[in-house]
């Protein structure tokens, strides 16, 4: 079997899951603000399952419904209607104290603007999520991730000592602490240059391949969305279109059909090879 194991063996491994249940379940989840004619129906019967340790990119045009996708699927906001589940737990019956734990415990979140607290040390930032939850705060844990991500010996620095693609690194690495079920990312390089953009998303990607997490990341750069497994296309509130892993040009050829020319920074990273 030498070095490559199975997504299940990775999970097991890492303790990300312990069923068979996929990682995110929507059943006809439909998202309305306001009421009567001028109604705006942002969600309209969204069906889909993403499995355990894949990634998945989220994309459409403005006003496609991507945001409301994000924050109804990870509790952030209730749909109207439908029903959605987080590694076979049911929470659209959740009150506001059970989706808070269950965000703070299950979840993880990567912004574009990085939402590192400066008064913190980097270590502190990542153990946030464990303090929070007022669980042990695991420092080998935090150690761990933070080598994971470049970032050996530099968690008793400030945020504002690092700079935007190593503060990112470290919101990863807050993501990953307590092995959530759902990674959800939303823009994560949209404040990067090109280059640093392309590391942050490597190190989602490993996330995926090494650790066995599960990442859904709202994107609007076809780059970005070509180092996903699959990448989902929303467009009026509904579902469009999907694609297997493929290249930034495929990808933003398909987002041309739904909004007219995507541009594609570079030559883009195309997809990226995984381990089995």
């Amino acid at each position: 079997m030498g070095l490559r194991r199975s997504r299940r063996q990775r999970e097991d491994a890492y303790g990300y899951g312990d069923t068979l249940a996929p990682a995110v379940e929507l059943r006809g989840v439909r998202r309305e603000y306001g009421r009567g004619p001028g109604a705006v129906h942002a969600l309209r019967g969204i069906d889909l399952s993403l499995p355990r340790g894949s990634f998945t990119a989220v994309m459409g045009p403005s006003g496609s419904g991507k945001s409301t996708f994000l924050q109804c699927a990870a509790g952030l906001d209730l749909p109207t209607a439908g029903s959605v589940r987080l590694g076979g737990t049911e929470i659209t019956g959740m009150d506001e104290n059970e989706l808070t734990e269950l965000r703070r415990s299950r979840l993880g979140f990567v912004f574009q603007a990085f939402n590192l607290l400066p008064s913190l040390t980097v270590e502190q930032n990542v153990l946030l999520p464990m303090r929070l939850a007022g669980g042990r705060q695991d420092r080998a844990r935090a150690a761990d991730l933070l080598a994971r991500v470049g970032l050996e010996g530099k968690g008793r620095r400030r945020p504002a000592e690092l700079s935007g693609g190593q503060q990112q690194r470290v919101a990863i690495a807050r993501a990953l602490v307590t092995r959530p079920d759902v990674v959800f990312a939303d823009e994560p390089t949209g404040a990067l240059d090109t280059t640093t953009a392309a590391e942050v998303l490597a190190l989602l990607r490993t996330a995926v391949d090494s650790l066995g997490a599960t990442v859904v990341m709202v994107t609007h750069d076809p780059s970005a969305a070509a180092h996903a497994d699959q990448v989902l296309f929303l467009a009026d509130g509904a579902l469009a279109d999907r694609l297997p892993r493929s290249s930034a040009a495929t990808i933003a050829a398909r987002m041309a059909a739904l909004t007219g020319p995507v541009p594609v920074p570079g030559p883009g990273p195309g997809p990226v090879p995984t381990a089995a």
